[in-house]
């Protein structure tokens, strides 16, 4: 296993960090590796927004689902879906130009999503922990205000840096799905889909009436919890914005 392999089997999500600040040297070396990120056509649809005025930091804490850590972090970068760009170049040049739509506002995120991932593997490859907020999709109309953002740009990603602390350095990572699970060969396999039971059970180590327990409790943490549903109207208030008129 090489080096780059071996980094992305051992990196899990970091939320307490070291006082430790991310030197400007590195700060930069994280983003000009995001910006390296494979993008549809060349156009890197997206654009990253640098967080470092602390109160916005501690607003971006309370309404990303109240998670403290976020303000304590070293480094917050949010990565908006931007079409505004490209939107503006192309009718200052071309007389018919058709608005962005829906396909065009999936491949920005696809754009967003994947640069934020180079961002991640870049930090943790300086020994600089990372966690991904997907909160920032809730309250789209408070976080469009807050980060003064136009129509056609949304935010898609959040990450937030910090050097590790040691309980976070020693704190086991969670388990993932094995390949033979997850891969499906040629077209969706309705009979390994099925195994959803049987691959939870694996990976989580529990069955029988403890493991019915572990789903009951998780549905109710993560898919019946009001910030799901918040996140599914805030996205729908997003697609509406995106393509509504100007």
């Amino acid at each position: 296993m090489n080096q780059i392999i071996e980094l992305m089997h051992s990196r899990k999500s970091v939320r307490a960090y070291e006082e430790r600040e991310i030197s400007p040297e590195d700060k930069r070396a994280i983003l000009e590796a995001a910006i390296q990120a494979p993008s549809a056509g060349n156009m890197n649809l997206y654009t990253i927004l640098d967080i470092t005025d602390q109160k916005l930091k501690e607003h971006l804490a309370v309404t990303c689902d109240n998670q403290p850590f976020i303000a304590k972090a070293k480094m917050v970068l949010i990565f908006c879906a931007d079409y505004r760009r490209w939107y503006d170049v192309f009718r200052e040049h071309e007389d018919e130009v058709r608005k962005p739509a829906h396909g065009d506002l999936l491949l920005a995120q696809a754009d967003a999503f994947i640069a934020a991932q180079n961002a991640a593997i870049a930090a943790e490859s300086l020994g600089i922990g990372s966690c991904y907020i997907g909160d920032i999709t809730e309250n789209f109309e408070i976080h469009k205000e807050l980060l003064s953002l136009p129509q056609y740009v949304v935010p898609t990603a959040m990450l937030v840096f910090g050097y590790p602390t040691e309980q976070q350095l020693n704190r086991p990572k969670p388990g993932r799905f094995a390949v033979e699970d997850v891969v499906h060969e040629n077209g969706y396999d309705m009979a390994k889909a099925a195994r959803m039971d049987s691959m939870l059970m694996e990976r989580e180590g529990k069955t029988g009436e403890e493991f019915a327990d572990w789903v009951r409790r998780f549905c109710k943490r993560k898919w019946n919890s009001d910030f799901s549903v918040e996140m599914s109207r805030s996205c729908k208030a997003m697609i509406e914005d995106w393509c509504g008129e100007e």
